[in-house]
């Protein structure tokens, strides 16, 4: 499909006879191809933060939802099920792989953007390279492991694949900071709370204890003991790249605090 530009250009020019200047418009017009939307997949549209990105891509220049696809609410208007105003004739629909036909027959650029669970990323990614989708994955808990089946495969199958450990901007700029202090320091510790012990490790520890362990920094060499309020949980971190459970490691403490009122901490 292409579209009709026109450019006008003002040129300016001496009219010697009467020693004024004068300018002169002329007009370019050429045919170029216009530029259609990105078509947005969002995989586990009926989970809050699905919602979140449903609204988020419908806001966006250049993108919009091309399909909706999750387990619960099947059938629904995704723009129903997101309040907003007007529905956008999206049904949610329990079947990625029709989905991704429906989107692969209009030839134009698509990508599916993954919020399901551990156990399932894998093929996701696979069925949308299958279609030339590529995908952006937010799964918590994802196991190194199936980020380095995801890497292979994707190497192999020349697509793309973005695997976000968060989506917060506060994590990010702390695992930066995280990498630019560990440089400094020759103990490094990563301490955090949550409400429940099941919520421990939190993805963002694992995530810069990674990060951190993957700098050819040997850490720890001589244990060492901080006295922390509440009750405690305190762990060696031995990465793959570290030397061994008997070797340098990261040390991590989890935190149960309780509050007097009931109030939990969420940090």
């Amino acid at each position: 499909m292409e579209a009709l530009s026109c450019k006008i250009y003002i040129t300016k020019y001496n009219n010697r006879n009467h020693y004024t200047n004068r300018t002169k418009p002329s007009i370019s017009c050429s045919m170029q191809p216009t530029q259609s939307n990105i078509k947005v997949i969002i995989n586990g549209a009926a989970k809050e933060i699905g919602r979140a990105a449903v609204l988020a891509v419908t806001k966006a220049r250049g993108m919009e939802v091309a399909g909706a696809v999750d387990s619960h609410l099947v059938g629904e208007d995704i723009g129903k099920v997101c309040d907003m105003e007007d529905a956008l004739e999206i049904p949610i629909i329990n079947d990625l792989t029709m989905v991704l036909g429906s989107i692969s027959q209009s030839k134009e650029a698509g990508v599916v953007v993954d919020f399901t669970n551990p156990s399932t990323v894998y093929e996701n990614v696979k069925q949308a390279a299958a279609f030339g989708m590529s995908s952006v994955v937010y799964v918590p808990r994802l196991k190194l492991d199936t980020v380095t089946a995801l890497s292979g495969f994707c190497e192999k199958a020349s697509t793309g694949c973005l695997v976000a450990p968060t989506l917060s901007i506060g994590s990010i700029l702390l695992q930066q900071a995280a990498i630019s202090a560990s440089f400094h320091y020759n103990n490094v510790e990563i301490v955090e709370s949550r409400p429940t012990s099941r919520d421990l490790p939190s993805q963002d520890a694992v995530q810069i204890a990674n990060n951190i362990s993957n700098l050819g920094q040997v850490y720890n060499r001589e244990d060492i003991s901080t006295d922390v309020v509440g009750s405690s949980s305190r762990t060696r971190w031995c990465p793959s790249s570290q030397l061994g459970p008997s070797g340098p490691y990261i040390q991590y403490n989890s935190l149960l605090l309780k509050s007097r009122r009931g109030l939990l901490p969420k940090t």
